[in-house]
């Protein structure tokens, strides 16, 4: 039996997963895939081994009747940074399909659910080592670098830190949707730490909130056409526009309203647009742009 060409070239996506994405579970007494750093996976199970593919590799090894797993102990020298999943290919037509799989074995891989093709055939075990290692690159460059330990436990969820008293007191207003408590907790937070960045973008945010409960969107942007020279008006609209995503419109409005006004309108604008900037970033492009125009009109 030949082998395909053992290449970086071969570690590229060439197939279509989708269709194996379930939207329901499993029907009912359907096992699921076997524990370890190699488990056996099916048609009806292979939804959970594109789930594990988020965080860890996980080799495809089709073989069948008389063709077992050449890769196991392979496999096992990765210390779990790969999984290996074998599939009887005469029982799972859908994943032979969905792989194109001509001769056994067959060998592919999935990272973070998208499909990468291997090798056909019984290669040298160098020559694999080789190609693992090459995988194992190209799912560092997708961010999957997760590991199971050796005993077949599912990677571990990250372990957050917890937040400090006034940040979580604020986490916990937003969530009951007292945004005043929130405001209240996040600049108690500033006043005891000025430089608290987590604290003065989290008011930026709550504060947005905080204007836009209860707002109509047809009512305030018909307040701003009808007042196009109105600043609280103009305001609303720019709140809306950012919750919306749509920064350049929030800042473009403001930035073009802001010669025209007084000093007590300017000074409105520019700290509306110092907190856009809180909750956008300060490296996003756009902020950039419009922060630079703005130094540009205050001086």
């Amino acid at each position: 039996m030949t082998n395909a060409p053992l290449s970086g070239a071969n570690l590229r996506g060439a197939v279509d997963l989708s269709s194996l994405v379930r939207p329901t579970a499993p029907p009912a007494g359907t096992p699921a895939p076997s524990g370890g750093l190699v488990r056996e996976a099916s048609d009806a199970t292979f939804t959970q081994i594109l789930d594990l593919s988020a965080s860890v590799p996980v080799v495809v090894e089709f073989i069948g009747q008389g063709i077992g797993s050449s890769l196991s102990t392979l496999v096992g020298e990765y210390a779990g940074r790969i999984v290996l999943a074998t599939i009887d290919a005469p029982a799972n037509p859908q994943l032979v399909q969905a792989f194109q799989v001509a001769e056994l074995p067959t060998v592919a891989a999935v990272i973070g659910g998208r499909p990468v093709q291997l090798f056909a055939g019984v290669p040298a075990e160098d020559e694999v080592r080789a190609v693992f290692d090459q995988l194992l690159q190209l799912a560092a460059q997708q961010g999957v670098t997760g590991s199971i330990p050796a005993d077949g436990a599912e990677p571990a969820e990250p372990v957050e830190e917890p937040l400090p008293p006034l940040h979580q007191e604020a986490y916990d207003a937003i969530t009951d949707g007292d945004f005043a408590k929130a405001i209240k907790a996040y600049e108690t937070a500033i006043a005891q730490n000025p430089r608290d960045q987590l604290a003065v973008a989290g008011l930026a945010q709550v504060s947005l909130l905080a204007r836009l409960d209860g707002a109509v969107a047809a009512d305030v942007r018909a307040a701003a056409a009808d007042k196009p020279g109105d600043v609280d008006a103009q305001l609303a609209v720019a709140d809306l526009d950012v919750s919306g995503g749509h920064l350049e419109d929030a800042f473009g409005r403001l930035l073009e309203l802001f010669p025209s006004l007084d000093a007590a309108g300017k000074n409105l604008v520019r700290a509306r647009l110092l907190e856009y900037f809180e909750i956008a970033g300060g490296e996003d492009p756009r902020v950039v742009a419009a922060r630079r125009r703005l130094t540009g009109l205050l001086y």
